[in-house]
């Protein structure tokens, strides 16, 4: 019992239980009859309120920050009371700290958008060992260990289904509502939960470099980079608050000396309603909340930013461009193209190479066998593989010209594309040509860049004739063909130099390659789907599908926290400025000053708040 009542009391004191009785008081004081009882109740409600903000401002000052809006607010209130103004000084202190209160809860639901990542951690992996279940903490498992996701639970680390065949709801890591199949062969992602079946996943990667491990870093990383506009904020208010402080000095003593018939109360009053009326709050707080919500907002759509300067570039973007395979295309080759040699059929063509094909891994060799449909019946000898060469077994040959040219024979066709070249006996049989797809989303989603975006470009180390082919399906002019990771930094370096002042270049990859130039250009994005690590360590937004349409939606949230922020700062700055104003002309009384400060700072949190809810 005596801890129940310890921790209520705690709790009543957290929740704003002096702030409530000061409430009381002073309404007790504005209804008490005329007297010293009266002021007694102002003081008392005065305390209850301001207490912390009275003790902030002495702690600040013994560590030298002596320029703060709680000084701001102990001075203007103790000279309030110093002139007489007891109900006035108490209700400043009342209302500003209401004001803290909401704000203070605003900026906690902000920023548990960022905390709710936290929650994606499990805190056991069931480990499968000889048909047996263990539970271990994720950190102590190793790579290629098996470990059992039942329906409902959060897989814990990265690897490759083994068993089990169903739906998994992939929110937490994409944004996307919609659950998508699996198989084994997939491979699914630390954060994934399984809807209706039990999987066997195979580990493949140690807690620390899994894809949920990283999304919680990246998370933590983006609340401590600061944009551009948070930096103005927080150093404008350290050259502002001592300013205000010297102008309300010279405002409480100079008209009285200068001025006939000006009285120094008159004087005092309106200086310390100067006071109340410039403290910063509103900029101070409403501006990096903005940017914070923002954050929020694009990680509840699988999009990470690292911080508040890469989600206000975003919305500066000049030129986009663009890595080719994997980014835009699936990075998966099809045939496209069979072209037999005279007395050869196209199906002859392509069963010649399926039955070589049939022994090897390749993704050439896939698509090979995909495209055949049916199971190449085995040949009648061992099969032999050349790197980078093709596949040969006693009288078939597959491959590249490179190994036509081993075994001398010279090829009747040659192509642009990936292609096989298929020779039986001796005999060229003909050449089939591979492509890469693109993204089912690819094309809906360029014409939704396109209209975002001035320029958009590729860079790509593919043969010429497959890029130029790809940027003619996507309407893209500025085309790359044939590059070396070095290429395309130097493209990057290029487009930087010839970009409008105060735009951006940014780049989006998803390979080890694209590591580089993804460092060098001024918003570097990842496929955080199939990117490689390196590719993410090395970008400023991370992409959690390999749907590149999450670039538009990166940009709206970016352009929308970016009208949020000033809408705030000019309802800010153009209110303070009017009461200002009447109050250096005794047109505004200390209601009107709270109400400047406070009132405006509320306006300036909820409108931020707008940040956290991004349209789809």
């Amino acid at each position: 019992m005596k801890y129940s009542l310890s921790h209520s009391f705690s709790l009543f004191v957290k929740e704003g239980g002096f702030l409530a009785i000061g409430f009381l008081l002073f309404l007790v004081g504005c209804f008490c009859p005329a007297g010293c009882a009266k002021n007694y109740f102002f003081v008392l409600a005065y305390l209850c309120a301001g207490h912390k903000v009275l003790l902030r401002s002495f702690r600040n000052l013994r560590e030298g920050e002596i320029f703060d809006e709680n000084l701001l607010m102990s001075i203007a209130s103790l000279g309030a009371f110093a002139i007489g103004e007891f109900p006035e000084a108490a209700a400043v202190m009342l209302f500003y700290q209401v004001g803290e209160c909401l704000q203070d809860r605003a900026a906690d639901q902000s920023r548990s958008r960022i905390r709710s990542l936290m929650d994606l951690r499990p805190d056991t992996a069931r480990i499968l060992l000889d048909q047996q279940e263990t539970l271990l903490a994720p950190q102590n498992v190793s790579v290629g260990q098996i470990i059992r996701v039942r329906p409902g639970e959060r897989v814990a680390l990265d690897g490759e289904i083994i068993n089990g065949t169903g739906l998994l709801d992939l929110s937490a890591l994409t944004g996307e509502s919609r659950p998508v199949s699996c198989e084994p062969g997939n491979t699914v992602l630390a954060g994934a939960i399984p809807q209706n079946t039990v999987l066997d996943i195979r580990v493949q990667k140690t807690y620390e470099n899994s894809t949920l491990a990283k999304i919680i870093e990246l998370a933590e990383i983006s609340s401590h980079k600061k944009s551009k506009a948070e930096k103005f904020i927080t150093r404008f208010a350290r050259i502002y608050t001592p300013v205000v402080v010297i102008i309300a000095v010279f405002l409480a003593f100079l008209p009285p000396i200068f001025l006939t018939d000006a009285s120094f109360k008159t004087w005092i009053y309106r200086a310390l309603i100067f006071l109340v009326i410039s403290c910063p709050c509103a900029l101070v707080l409403s501006v990096p909340l903005g940017f914070f919500g923002g954050i929020g907002a694009a990680a509840r759509q699988g999009i990470l930013v690292k911080g508040g300067t890469y989600l206000e570039q975003l919305s500066h973007i000049f030129t986009l461009a663009f890595d080719k395979t994997g980014t835009l295309t699936q990075g998966v080759f099809e045939v496209i193209n069979i072209h037999p040699a005279p007395g050869y059929q196209p199906q002859q063509v392509l069963e010649t190479a399926a039955r070589l094909e049939a022994h090897s891994n390749h993704p050439i060799a896939k698509a090979l066998l995909q495209a055949y449909k049916l199971a190449p019946a085995p040949l009648p000898s061992p099969v032999f593989e050349i790197a980078g060469e093709g596949v040969h077994a006693w009288e078939f040959i597959a491959g590249n010209e490179k190994l036509l040219q081993r075994f001398g024979i010279t090829p009747l066709y040659t192509s642009q594309y990936t292609c096989v070249h298929v020779c039986h006996k001796g005999n060229y049989c003909g050449l089939i040509e591979l492509g890469d797809r693109l993204k089912p989303s690819t094309l809906a989603a360029m014409d939704k860049l396109r209209a975002l975006v001035p320029q958009l470009a590729l860079l790509s180390g593919d043969v010429s004739h497959a890029v130029q082919q790809t940027a003619k399906e996507l309407s893209i002019s500025q085309v790359y063909a044939g590059l070396l990771p070095a290429d395309k930094i130097s493209i990057i370096e290029q487009m930087l130099t010839h970009a409008p002042k105060g735009t951006v270049t940014a780049f989006v990859g998803d390979g080890i390659n694209d590591a580089p130039v993804l460092t060098r250009a001024d918003v570097g994005i990842a496929m955080g789907d199939l990117g490689s690590d390196a590719a993410i360590e090395a970008a400023d937004v991370v992409l959690m599908t390999d749907d590149i349409g999450k670039i538009a939606t990166a940009i709206a949230i970016s352009r929308k926290t970016l009208r949020i922020v000033k809408q705030n700062i000019i309802l800010a700055l153009s209110v303070k400025l009017a009461v200002l104003v009447l109050g250096i002309f005794g047109l505004a009384n200390m209601w009107g000053a709270v109400f400047a400060d406070v009132g405006v700072s509320l306006l300036a949190v909820l409108n931020s708040l707008r940040t956290l809810y991004a349209e789809k």
